[in-house]
């Protein structure tokens, strides 16, 4: 029996991972698949792994990075620190299996935007709070970089949207988007910041990739501003996702 990968996530129908592994599989000549398990809730998991006795590993997307640990044996440290899982491996020792969770964003996004960084990029805004958001902010604390989140609303260590003035735009050169605004085919859509506050100083980084560029990007574009989608990422974090695999 083959060996079986996969993804979760809802929807996936824009899946970057499923693409990127078969052609790997084909190109290498792998002895493998990998497969798309779109679940409506998370409660569904439990049966994905029943279910699939040569699935061994899986990567998690969107809405279940953080809702998926509740189902796994072990953590990576990295990835308790972040506090959301994007690559699971699955072992089986004796008839047990072991369901060990890794973020291998930070390291996809780490790798991505450190050849864009310059003397001045010391402070940060990453709009959003979910598990991407998560990521990156570790990403960038690596890199000794100050992050600030943004939101919607207002809480504990996040500022948000309507508060965003020129001082603090001024202040952060770098501006990444961890939302999922302007993905296919929502491409009219964008982060809601002050766009006539950036200049050539600035770096914009979108977690988004389809479309290239997002409307985030081509509206900093606009004011000179330096930017780069997050294609780079996911093919980093998949790579990374394959080492944690066959480790």
């Amino acid at each position: 029996m083959k060996k079986k990968y996969g993804l979760i996530g809802y929807p996936l129908k824009h899946s970057f991972s499923q693409r990127f592994f078969t052609e790997k599989f084909e190109r290498e000549e792998i002895e493998a698949e990998y497969c798309n398990f779109e679940i409506p809730d998370i409660s569904v998991f439990s049966n994905i792994i029943a279910n699939n006795p040569n699935l061994n590993g899986l990567n998690v997307t969107i809405p279940y990075k953080e809702q998926v640990i509740q189902f796994l044996n072990q953590i990576d440290k990295d990835a308790a620190d972040i506090g959301a899982i994007n690559v699971i491996k699955i072992t089986k020792n004796e008839g047990n299996l072991t369901l060990k969770g890794y973020n291998s964003d930070v390291i996809g996004f780490q790798k991505s935007i450190s050849p864009l960084l310059k003397e001045h990029h010391k402070k940060a805004l990453v709009l959003g709070t979910g598990g991407a958001s998560k990521a990156v902010v570790q990403g960038l604390k690596n890199l000794g970089i100050e992050t600030q989140y943004v939101s919607r609303r207002k809480q504990n260590n996040t500022i948000a949207y309507d508060e965003l003035n020129e001082q603090i735009i001024t202040e952060h050169t770098i501006i990444v988007n961890a939302s999922p605004l302007g993905t296919f085919p929502d491409i009219d859509t964008c982060p809601d910041i002050p766009y006539q506050y950036l200049t050539s100083l600035h770096l914009l980084y979108d977690l988004v990739y389809n479309p290239s560029p997002t409307k985030f990007l081509k509206l900093g574009a606009e004011k000179g501003t330096q930017i780069k989608d997050g294609y780079e990422m996911l093919e980093l974090q998949a790579l990374a996702a394959w080492d944690i695999w066959n480790s």
